[in-house]
This record gives C-alpha cells, sequence and structure tokens, in this order.
C-alpha cells in the first residue's frame, strides 16, 4: 500500500489559512489598515469598490519596504516584529502575526507599490493565487498602496456566501471606525464607489469620536481617566440621556486595539446602574493600556479576543473609572428610573422652577400640609390633590396623536356603524391610566391596550403598502434635511426602496446628509427626522434577529416606533378609530411580536365576583 499522508501545496494551505484570517472584505480592511498604522504613516486612505468585492486599496504615507521585504511580507508567517518567543509577551503593534498579505494573496488578485525614503524608486508587485506575476521599479513618494482586486475570485464557493453590498459596507465602515477611533492622531478616510463616506482630520479623541458618532455627542461625553501603576483607563462615555436600545457605539480597546470583551462590557453597565433604563445600552469608547505581559492577544485569528492575566482587577478598575467620571460631573442615579427611563425629559425636572410657579406653589393647601408641623397625616383631607396633578398631568391634546388622515363625519359614521355591527359598542369609550381602552361588547367588555393595538394596526398597514398598496406621500413645502453617522447612511440606503413604499422621499445630500422630500400622507409635520433616527434605532435592535428579513425588520421597528405610547391622551373619535381599525386587522388579537393587543371579561365572571 502506497502512503496516503502528504503535504499540501502552498496555494491550497494558504488558502485555508486565509479562512480564517479573511472572511469578508472587511476582515481585509482591517489587516491592511493596521498594517499601515504599524508602518508608523499619519496619513490613511481607504477606497473600496462593489463593498469590497472588486477593489479594496489602501494607501498610506508610511515607512514603505525595501524590494527585498516587499516580497517577502507575502510569505505564510513573515514579519518584521516577531524575533524570539518572548516577543509574543511584548507586543505593542497591531499585526505581528505575518498572516494577513500572504491570507489576501491567497484569495485576491494583488497589487502593491511600496517606497522607502531613502530609496530612488520604488517597487511594484502583482500577485495572484499566491504567486507573483510581475515585478517591476515604479516611480512613487514615500509609502505603501495595496490593492486587492476581485475578493475570493478563485473560491467562489465563499464569494457566494458573502452578503449583500449594503451589509458588506456595513461591515467594512465598522472596521474602518474601530481602526480610526484608535488613532486621533492620524488622518484617515473612506471612499466607496467613489464617494466619500469618511474625512477624519486629525484632532484630540473627544474630536475623532465626535466625527465619527455624530455632533449630537458634542456637549453628551463625559471623560473617563483614571491612572494607577497596573493599568490606565481614559477615554469617553455618555450622559445617561444618550443610552440607546442597541449596543452599537460601544467602543473597548486594549494597548490601542479593539477588542469585544462581554466581561468588561457588564462592568460598564454596573456602573451606570439605575442611570438608565434596563434595556438600554450607554455609549462608551473607553482605552485601557496596561503592560502586554498582563496579556494575551494571541488568542483568535482576528486578534478581537484577548484573554487577561487578572480579569477581575481589570473588572473593577473599568468599573470604578466609569462611575469616578459620572460623579465628578454630578451624573448621579437621583431618581428612580425604574419607573420611567423618560421621566428626566419631564417639565418639572427640566425647566427652571420660576417665581411665578414657586408662589403658586406655596399657596397651595398641599404645601402647606407638607410644611406645617404635624400635619402629614391630615393629607388627603386638607390638600388640593387634584391642584397638585395639573403640574404634572399633560393637557389633553388629542390633535394628530394617532398619526391618522382626517375622517370626514360620514365616513366616520360608517366605520362607526361596522364595529356597532360587530358587536361593540363604541359610543361611550373610556380611557384608564391614559393607556387602555375599555370597550363593552356583546358578553362582557374588552380591555385594550391602546400601544399594542396601534402597534398591530400600522404593521398591518405597512404589510399592505410594501405588498402593492404604496402610502401616499407628501412632499415636503420646505425640505428638511437629516444628518446621520456615516454607519447609518450605509443602512438608510440600503432601505431606501422600502421607505419609498410607505411613504418617505428621501434623496442623498452628499456629507451624510439627506433631504427629507416627503413624508407619509398622515405623518404630522415636523416629526420625520425624530420618526427616522427613532425607526433606524429599532432597526438595528432588531439586526441580531437573522430570522427576520430586511423588509420584516423594518416593518416591525416602523410600527413599534410609530405606535402611540402609554401615557397618550385619547379623545372618544381617536379611540373609535384605533377600536375599529384593530378588529378591521387580519390578525387583531396580538401584536407582530406576540404581545396581546386586548384581554376578555365575561359579564358571567364579573356576577361570580360580586355573588349576582
Amino acid at each position: 500500500m502506497p502512503d496516503i499522508i502528504q503535504l499540501l501545496p502552498d496555494n491550497i494551505a494558504n488558502q485555508i489559512a486565509a479562512g480564517e484570517v479573511i472572511q469578508r472584505p472587511a476582515s481585509a480592511v482591517k489587516e491592511l489598515l493596521e498594517n499601515a498604522v504599524d508602518a508608523g504613516a499619519d496619513e490613511i486612505r481607504l477606497l473600496v469598490n462593489d463593498a469590497g468585492k472588486a477593489l479594496i486599496q489602501v494607501i498610506d504615507n508610511g515607512k514603505g519596504m525595501s524590494e527585498t521585504d516587499a516580497r517577502m511580507a507575502f510569505e505564510r508567517h513573515a514579519t518584521s516584529k516577531i524575533r524570539n518567543i518572548d516577543d509574543l509577551f511584548r507586543i505593542k503593534t497591531m499585526g505581528f502575526r505575518g498572516e494577513a498579505l500572504a491570507s489576501i494573496a491567497a484569495v485576491a488578485q494583488v497589487e502593491m507599490k511600496t517606497k522607502r525614503a531613502e530609496d530612488e524608486t520604488g517597487v511594484y508587485l502583482e500577485i495572484e493565487n499566491s504567486v507573483v506575476k510581475k515585478q517591476e521599479p515604479v516611480a512613487m513618494e514615500k509609502g505603501s498602496s495595496i490593492a486587492m482586486k476581485n475578493l475570493f475570485f478563485n473560491v467562489p464557493a465563499r464569494r457566494n456566501f458573502l452578503k449583500s453590498n449594503a451589509s458588506e459596507l456595513k461591515h467594512i465602515v465598522d472596521e474602518f471606525i474601530r481602526v480610526a477611533m484608535a488613532f486621533p492622531e492620524i488622518f484617515f478616510s473612506l471612499s466607496s464607489n467613489g464617494q466619500q463616506v469618511f474625512h477624519l482630520e486629525k484632532g484630540s479623541l473627544k474630536q475623532r469620536i465626535v466625527q465619527i458618532l455624530g455632533s449630537s455627542y458634542n456637549a453628551k461625553l463625559v471623560s473617563v481617566q483614571e491612572h494607577t501603576d497596573y493599568l490606565d483607563i481614559i477615554g469617553f462615555v455618555g450622559k445617561p440621556e444618550t443610552a440607546k436600545k442597541t449596543r452599537g457605539d460601544q467602543y473597548f480597546f486594549v494597548n490601542n486595539r479593539f477588542i469585544k470583551s462581554a466581561y468588561l462590557n457588564h462592568a460598564v453597565m454596573n456602573a451606570f446602574d439605575e442611570m438608565i433604563a434596563k434595556d438600554s445600552y450607554p455609549m462608551y469608547a473607553l482605552f485601557i493600556d496596561l503592560d502586554p505581559a498582563q496579556l494575551d492577544i494571541n488568542v483568535h485569528p482576528t486578534k478581537q479576543e484577548i484573554k487577561f492575566e487578572d480579569e477581575k482587577i481589570v473588572y473593577a478598575f473599568v468599573q470604578s473609572a466609569v462611575k469616578h467620571a459620572l460623579a465628578q460631573f454630578s451624573i448621579t442615579p437621583t431618581l428612580d428610573f425604574d419607573l420611567d427611563a423618560g421621566i428626566q425629559n419631564l417639565d418639572a425636572v427640566n425647566k427652571p422652577f420660576t417665581d411665578e410657579i414657586k408662589s403658586s406653589t406655596a399657596s397651595s393647601s398641599l404645601y402647606q400640609t407638607f410644611t406645617q408641623k404635624n400635619q402629614a397625616h391630615f393629607i388627603e383631607n386638607k390638600s388640593e390633590l387634584k391642584h397638585w396633578k395639573d403640574f404634572y398631568e399633560p393637557k389633553s391634546n388629542t390633535t394628530g396623536v394617532l398619526a391618522q388622515r382626517p375622517f370626514a363625519d360620514d365616513e366616520f359614521t360608517t366605520i362607526k356603524s361596522q364595529a356597532e355591527n360587530s358587536g361593540l359598542k363604541t359610543e361611550h369609550l373610556v380611557q384608564i391610566h391614559n393607556a387602555y381602552i375599555v370597550v363593552q361588547n356583546d358578553k362582557g367588555y374588552l380591555l385594550i391596550n391602546q400601544q399594542n393595538a396601534h402597534e398591530r394596526v400600522l404593521y398591518e398597514r405597512f404589510t399592505n403598502a410594501v405588498s402593492g398598496k404604496a402610502i401616499a406621500t407628501q412632499r415636503s413645502l420646505f425640505p428638511g434635511t437629516i444628518d446621520l453617522s456615516a454607519a447609518d447612511v450605509v443602512l438608510l440606503t440600503e432601505l431606501l426602496p422600502d421607505l419609498n413604499l410607505l411613504g418617505y422621499l428621501l434623496e442623498p445630500f452628499g456629507n451624510n446628509t439627506f433631504v427629507v422630500q416627503g413624508t407619509p400622507a398622515d405623518m404630522e409635520s415636523g416629526n420625520e427626522k425624530m420618526a427616522l433616527e427613532k425607526m433606524l434605532e429599532q432597526y438595528k435592535h432588531f439586526s441580531t434577529d437573522l430570522k427576520f428579513s430586511k423588509r420584516e425588520k423594518l416593518l416591525r421597528s416602523m410600527a413599534l416606533q410609530q405606535a402611540i405610547k402609554s401615557g397618550t391622551v385619547l379623545g372618544q373619535k381617536e379611540m373609535n378609530v384605533l377600536v375599529t381599525e384593530l378588529f378591521e386587522c387580519n390578525i387583531p388579537n396580538s401584536t407582530p411580536s406576540g404581545k396581546p393587543t386586548y384581554m376578555g371579561f365575561k359579564k358571567e365572571e364579573l356576577d361570580k365576583m360580586f355573588g349576582r
């Protein structure tokens, strides 16, 4: 029998190795950007075409390479950073394994130009399938330019598994942001299909964060700075009011390397305990600097998962540093946020306590009851509780709350009669706790949750819209603009076709801005910017759920965000419309996510309760 074990050819071995390092275009972007940083560049430009599938090019003004080094760089495990085993525990550079360029050359057509300052000419290389096809001198400035074309051209199965261009571009943007945020002293730019997505000038860390995440954070960042013998922690956290429903704006860096750590994220969440709602996530960009000997970054080919020698110490320092920063800026949990995270937005908290309000308050018997000695037990008898509640309860204003089109009187009568024919008594609907609607039927009564009911109504309306019955668009007389982060621009661009069917008319205006030319005809004017921002935030919240299609996530996000919330006062006409439309739905008894829209109570059960 002949021997059956043999060595794999280099090109096949390289492709297998590439599967670990280069999983998608964004993986190559990360490796090439990190190499440019290691080369000492202070200007780095990234160009991508077709979401990186056709072209990924990184141009830097770093120290460049000699002709011999340029050839050697594409060999497996060729590195300038490791000389002996001890060097693995003193890593300060971004790359060190010597796999990136070899992996890229195994699955793409690579062109590289590079030149050192002391050399008269640079060197140009063409490499395909790990084989050098051309090498010649080239005139150029100091630095390097590496272009990889037709990713996975020789591994069609891998290419077929890539997602849509919008999805792949989003991953590229994420990797770009992670490198650019770690090095604010370096100029970075990103262009996609010839259009500039990012232009990040050199500056401070705070300036870089605002450049990337948006100007809305400019006055809402709290500085974190703790220096100890064991480690240093610097960076910024967002004030509690910036917390979102998604984890998007959360960045941990260890020795300037972006990492993923659920453990350290838990430390930050603990520091924000009772300051934000349980289902919200704070923004943070935190940089931990410690002796490389205290950690192992060689755990995974992407180097995003690392191991600390003592995780508990790092956890304690992170939590303490964030708590200390929030305390220094007088951001402390003085209210019970479990009741309502939006309590900070109430007039009683935000608006100044003027002399007029002070005088009015002091004259009330409620104030006098509390300020006189031994009077607390008379509070219910003596106090003008209704007067007190006027400070907090919103005035009844039902105009446009349901974002419905206006009904003509005869049309409303027809709808009302349809509801009566279904057994519902809609003459005198009652709203309780500004959250529930009580409606009588032949067998007893229904208790309807107004938010869940409206979510179901909107979801079915939107579903019909994308199935062919597009929602009418009302063109804006004075079109407004909406400014987004670059990552959200990519996301919104992907959703534009479906948003058009839902009544939105949006046009790119350059520099991460869209012009809102039109909105759904039934949308209250002035709310379009907030509605779109909240929809995007909710969409990202759904994005981790793979069982939903892109369109389904959009429809659910729109319905969830536009549904009237608990605490909204509704008039008789609005309650009638909501109840009627709910029971005209295909599935009236639950929201898209399965929450009940109403509960039924039978008259017989009520009679039994009262012994009748």
